[in-house]
């Protein structure tokens, strides 16, 4: 298979239609089988429900070539599931996971010379989204939805790599008290988007949301869960019924307990507590794991001990330890890897 003519090192975190995408629809109490096909385009009503009342979700994965030249993905069931536990809270129907996977599965076989080449630094990002495609005018859900799949190449989620972020606390909440912020649905991302373009207009790379009932404690930011390291190298996830359960955090917390031999505590941490913390990370399937150098708030800038030009020694094995896995350099917890091609 002879890969697409591509500059694969500076990709970059942008769209870039492939060669196919993976539609199935749900109409008259069911699904279709679905079908790959080459139009990237979808055509809807302009009373479709997605327009007026926001009913979708997505999910987000990717492939990536190992040092043995395979094709894999990285544990795609549990992509499946949290996409089927964010359909039944926003009333749309689940799409079977077992075929979540066979069509991921397709879209990456189809799309596998845009897979960038083992070393590159690249993925595969792959997409999967759901939509009330049906026309609705009255508040309720659609009666008709599309499922699709798409895949473009992808670099490095944060501009400059690794190197550790600069980021602000605003003066917005990304969800709400017994709200939608445990499932990954499109209109979370919406309440984002102006306080993040805030945040990049004042030269910070993303937002640290407080818990919307008191401001009290950290969450996450507009893209991905949050996780800490304190001075006795204790790994700290802040927890709260509020934060959308990220498969790359629960994977860095297995890899922190059961190969590297690290205590992890999974509580809720106050924000007064930062000044303490020896590091601080962001973690999510785009940017896997980035360090933080910096917090900005109003009355004070913290800065974590780590430092703004290089990774924290524990965030770095942490990070490491799960790109080997997923490159395919480290044996992992089996059903992590799975094999495409």
């Amino acid at each position: 298979m002879e890969k697409k003519d591509l500059d694969w090192s500076n990709l970059g975190f942008s769209y870039r239609p492939t060669d196919y995408r993976f539609q199935a629809n749900w109409k008259d109490g069911k699904w279709s089988e679905g079908e790959l096909t080459t139009n990237p385009n979808i055509e809807l009503s302009e009373a479709a429900c997605v327009f007026h009342y926001a009913q979708c979700c997505f999910e987000g994965m990717k492939a990536y070539e190992t040092v043995n030249h395979d094709i894999v993905t990285f544990r795609p069931d549990q992509n499946a599931h949290r996409m089927h536990n964010t359909a039944l809270r926003l009333e749309m129907p689940p799409f079977p996971e077992e075929q979540f996977v066979k069509a991921v599965e397709e879209v990456v076989r189809a799309n596998a010379a845009w897979v960038p080449p083992y070393g590159t630094g690249g993925s595969l990002y792959i997409r999967p989204v759901m939509i009330g495609s049906g026309p609705q005018i009255g508040v309720a859900p659609a009666h008709e939805f599309i499922f699709r799949i798409f895949a473009m190449p992808v670099g490095n989620y944060f501009k400059g790599g690794i190197k550790p972020l600069k980021l602000t606390v605003p003066d917005y909440d990304r969800a709400a008290p017994r709200g939608t912020g445990h499932i990954k649905a499109g209109l979370n991302y919406a309440m984002s988007l102006y306080p993040t373009m805030e945040a990049h207009r004042n030269g910070f790379a993303e937002n640290v949301y407080l818990d919307p009932a008191t401001h009290t404690f950290v969450e996450e930011t507009g893209g991905t869960n949050i996780l800490f390291v304190d001075k006795s190298n204790t790994v700290v996830i802040p927890k709260s019924s509020s934060i959308l359960p990220s498969i790359t955090r629960r994977s860095l917390v297995d890899v922190a307990k059961e190969m590297l031999g690290l205590k992890v505590e999974e509580r809720p941490v106050r924000f007064d507590e930062i000044k303490d913390m020896a590091e601080m990370s962001l973690c999510g399937t785009a940017a896997v794991l980035a360090p933080v150098g910096m917090v900005h708030t109003e009355r004070e800038d913290i800065y974590l001990p780590s430092g703004m030009e290089k990774m924290g020694t524990i965030s770095k094995k942490l990070r490491d330890t799960l790109t080997g896995i997923q490159m395919g350099q480290i044996e992992g917890p089996k059903g992590w890897v799975h094999k495409v091609l």
